[in-house]
């Protein structure tokens, strides 16, 4: 089985790729695209605008929020294709996690133009 680390590891070379080929300043839909179609292609599974359901004060509210993406069932991708990534877009990705039961999302800006610079690994008590 492939872990979370080694599943950042492809997304971040498909990152790479994408923001060569592509370049910055399409909308966050196009890449959430071809995103999904490079780590398909890689060997990847990927689930697009997942929901998510959240359970408060003993209910469950279905589609709660949507995860952009979702790697191997076990990494949230959270894209964005912005000028800046403020601290609110960290909070949200840790916020999914919680809420997904998950441990690794990265939070990708599209819009920066150095990719290296525009992804942010987010943990949720996975070990480094």
């Amino acid at each position: 089985m492939i872990t979370e680390n080694e599943i950042a590891k492809v997304v971040v070379d498909a990152c790479y790729r994408i923001h060569m080929t592509l370049g910055a300043g399409l909308l966050e839909s196009v890449y959430n695209r071809v995103l999904a179609y490079e780590l398909q292609r890689r060997g990847l599974t990927v689930a697009r605008e997942v929901p998510i359901t959240v359970t408060y004060d003993g209910i469950q509210f279905d589609q709660a929020f949507f995860a952009d993406i979702i790697v191997n069932g076990c990494v949230i991708l959270e894209l964005k294709s912005v000028e800046k990534i403020i601290p609110v877009h960290n909070k949200q990705l840790l916020t999914y996690l919680r809420l997904a039961n998950m441990r690794l999302g990265l939070l990708i800006n599209f819009g920066n133009p150095h990719i290296g610079e525009g992804i942010t690994r987010v943990v949720n008590g996975l070990n480094e």
